[in-house]
């Protein structure tokens, strides 16, 4: 009996330890925080990757949020050589009698375009937006269709603008998706602009005024990004933060209050912040094999990533991440610089987390007639040889 008992407590003691250690190796991530808003959606701006969402696909009107849009169009437009931060606009006026949030730009004035997008993205004029449609595409009207085009390019499924400023109108709507991406392109594409959002005051004739995201006092590592009411809209804010060389982007639609929508959006950062980094696991022409080449003047060839592969995960994971090297077939010259000769996959606990295309680092050139006769008999063996074995 009390062999049997020692025995038992033997067998015990290797099973929790074996479940000690196995549950060791997983990095546990607690469900996202309760969120106020209707509608969110938390990712990150490198790796893309979506760490939490509620209905981030329902169109919902975006308010002043409409203005990174229109910010993006403009940053664009300038980028282009189209328009220019020096050039002087001649406030009209009628969008000198825009009401909401005002810059306070007068008709008959000139003011820099600079400066129009400065009371545009940090005191959310609705005048400024006006003047810089105006100015851009000779109307309103003219800027909307613009800003259609970029809807369309940048694939934003659901999303529809009427107007520059984000006023409440029928068929003018957008996602937490959508803006999400929206967010994220212009970061990429437009880093001076984007440093505009994390700006905290803006004078022009006179009046100060202040950044209408408050996250910008809470948290240092919040950088942007806008701020929207309106009676249909809610209470929303798209903001996006970095620590740790991760930048995250949270947006929050239909949120009760003003408070509710500061806290919605810092819990969604926190959240992400706390459990979840991103690093470069792969980088673009950097070697990842050695491979034999058959019948080439080379006999091997560096076989490269065709991109840099950035991946989002707890930190305790990356290490845990397996790379695994397919080939569409054995390597046989001729071989062109760059060309596609199969697949690096990462994956995680046998969940595929990203697939990339192998490159050549360089071109090999084939042998002549006889040599390349002879590499492909000894080819064929290898095949035969390799399929024997298998």
């Amino acid at each position: 009996m009390n062999k049997f008992f020692t025995h038992t407590l033997k067998v015990l003691f290797i099973v929790i330890l074996s479940m000690q250690n196995l549950f060791s190796e997983e990095s546990f991530i607690p469900e996202p925080p309760s969120i106020n808003a209707e509608y969110y959606l938390l990712k990150d701006a490198v790796s893309g990757r979506i760490l939490a969402e509620q209905g981030a696909d329902e169109r919902v009107a975006p308010a002043s949020i409409t203005k990174v849009m229109t910010g993006y169009v403009i940053a664009d437009q300038i980028d282009k050589g189209f328009i220019s931060g020096d050039e002087e606009v001649l406030i009209s006026e009628n969008c000198w009698r825009r009401g909401g949030s005002k810059m306070f730009i007068k008709e008959g004035t000139r003011v820099l375009v600079s400066d129009l997008i400065k009371g545009m993205v940090i005191q959310s004029g609705n005048d400024a937006s006006c003047a810089l449609a105006e100015h851009t595409a000779g109307s309103e009207e003219g800027f909307v269709d613009l800003m259609m085009v970029y809807v369309r390019d940048l694939g934003l499924q659901n999303t529809n603008f009427i107007n520059v400023w984000g006023g409440p109108e029928e068929g003018h709507y957008s996602s937490a998706r959508d803006l999400a991406l929206l967010s994220q392109r212009l970061i990429e594409k437009f880093p001076d602009h984007y440093a505009i959002y994390k700006e905290k005051y803006f004078t022009y004739n006179n009046i100060k005024q202040r950044n209408r995201n408050s996250l910008l006092w809470q948290d240092d590592s919040i950088d942007g990004m806008k701020t929207g009411h309106t009676e249909s809209a809610g209470y929303c804010l798209v903001s996006s933060g970095l620590r740790n060389e991760t930048r995250l982007i949270a947006v929050t639609l239909k949120s009760s209050s003003e408070k509710q929508r500061l806290t919605d959006n810092r819990r969604l950062l926190d959240y992400g912040f706390r459990y979840f980094r991103t690093k470069k696991i792969l980088s673009k022409f950097t070697s990842i094999k050695v491979e034999e080449v058959w019948g080439g003047e080379q006999e091997t060839v560096n076989l490269e990533s065709a991109e840099d592969v950035y991946l989002t995960l707890s930190p305790r994971d990356f290490k845990r991440v397996e790379p695994v090297v397919e080939l569409e077939d054995y390597l046989q010259a001729p071989l062109q610089k760059g060309q596609i000769v199969g697949k690096v996959t990462l994956s995680l606990d046998g969940k595929i987390l990203r697939s990339v295309d192998l490159i050549s680092s360089k071109g090999v050139e084939s042998l002549g007639f006889f040599g390349r006769a002879w590499s492909n008999i000894k080819l064929l063996a290898y095949r035969f040889l390799t399929d024997e074995e298998s």
